[in-house]
């Protein structure tokens, strides 16, 4: 018994599996172009495939039928954006059209079968003129809003048919209109010492600003490149240090008393004297500590308002360490007695210094910008 039913599911899967490959079900689903392509695909493969025989040139009767109809449909309709339906049903028309001219055994079941050719390129047509129509009266309402808009369906509409007069100018209009200007004033520091520092954190972010990528809409300019192009900013971004510290020293002593037991400390007639040896290690650990406040503040400059003003704290702390014993070199472990050869290091510069601890701000910097003008 459990033999004949396993016979029968194996029966039941093999029906199914026919019927899946042969497009009968998805024809019996009303699913008329995946039934004419599934037909297609196995007559490629059996072209005396029987069942598959009877599919295709009812699928692809009912497909072409239902295309035409919603193609009528849509052209009585008031949206806008009909020409990009009436596209697709004239695209998968042609394309299930390309299907079976691509099959000899298909041909003899559905022979010369119809491309709306033409009708699809007046469609193409249509629908890039209707986004181009879309597009200036989204662009006439002159918000940035409003251009993000005009510069979707122009580019939609280039998309569609390339060619189309005065398009890339309109694009050109639009993404201007869209775009958020914002000039960004070099970072202030009242010391002439780290003038040199703080150009190169100034050059750091220069050039995140110049590659900035975040936002489509948005473009940051120096405050020469606005003066040249005398542009009308939207916004302005000002940097400048509230505060900093440079190479505030602190060293540190700890003492220990060291002890090795078991160690030969002479030898008479009977062998080796093992004995204890003593030293007095002094550590020494030397801090040079380098901070500053950097304020990050966003100004409106058509209402004077400020957006956004934010407090940036970076530190950078250079650590030397070294050593000195008094007493028996042997109560040491190797660590111990290597540290107490190193001596006393100079710490880097003090415009080194400035650099390291501007690094972390600028990595809060680059945050700030990167999530502020995410949402324009």
């Amino acid at each position: 018994m459990k033999t004949i039913s396993r016979l029968r599911y194996f029966l039941y899967l093999s029906i199914l599996f026919v019927g899946c490959t042969t497009g009968k079900n998805a024809l019996q689903k009303g699913n008329y172009d995946a039934a004419v392509e599934k037909a297609v695909d196995r007559l490629r493969s059996s072209p005396q495939n029987k069942e598959a025989m009877q599919v295709l040139p009812a699928a692809f009767d009912l497909a072409i039928k239902t295309h035409l109809r919603k193609v009528d449909e849509a052209k009585l309709s008031a949206d806008a954006l009909k020409w990009e339906n009436i596209l697709y049903h004239y695209q998968r028309i042609n394309q299930l059209s390309d299907d079976i001219n691509a099959c000899p055994s298909c041909l003899n079941l559905v022979p010369n079968p119809p491309k709306y050719v033409k009708a699809y390129e007046d469609a193409v047509y249509q629908a890039a003129e209707a986004r181009y129509l879309l597009g200036e009266r989204a662009l006439r309402e002159g918000t940035r809003e409003s251009a993000k808009v005009a510069y979707n369906h122009f580019l939609k509409a280039q998309n569609l048919y390339p060619g189309m007069k005065g398009l890339n100018e309109k694009i050109d209009d639009a993404y201007w209109a869209a775009v958020l200007k914002v000039v960004v004033q070099p970072a202030r520091i009242n010391s002439n010492t780290y003038k040199l520092s703080n150009d190169y954190f100034q050059q750091q972010i220069s050039n995140y600003l110049a590659t900035y990528r975040g936002n489509t809409f948005v473009r940051f300019y120096t405050e020469d490149e606005a003066y040249k192009q005398k542009l009308r900013a939207d916004q302005l971004v000002e940097l400048h240090f509230d505060d900093f510290v440079v190479g505030q020293t602190y060293v540190k002593e700890r003492v220990e008393k060291l002890k090795r037991d078991s160690v030969v400390i002479g030898e008479d007639r009977r062998g080796k004297i093992y004995g204890t040896v003593t030293a007095t290690y002094s550590v020494f650990e030397k801090q040079v500590s380098s901070s500053g406040l950097l304020n990050f503040a966003v100004i409106d400059l058509k209402t004077n308002k400020v957006l956004r003003n934010q407090k940036l704290a970076g530190t950078y702390v250079w650590v030397d360490n070294w050593a000195s014993y008094k007493g028996d070199d042997r109560a040491l472990d190797k660590q111990q007695y290597a540290l107490t050869r190193k001596r006393e290091t100079m710490p880097p510069p003090p415009g080194n210094l400035f650099v390291e601890f501007t690094k972390p701000i600028y990595a809060q910097l680059v945050d700030q910008i990167s999530g502020f003008y995410s949402r324009y």
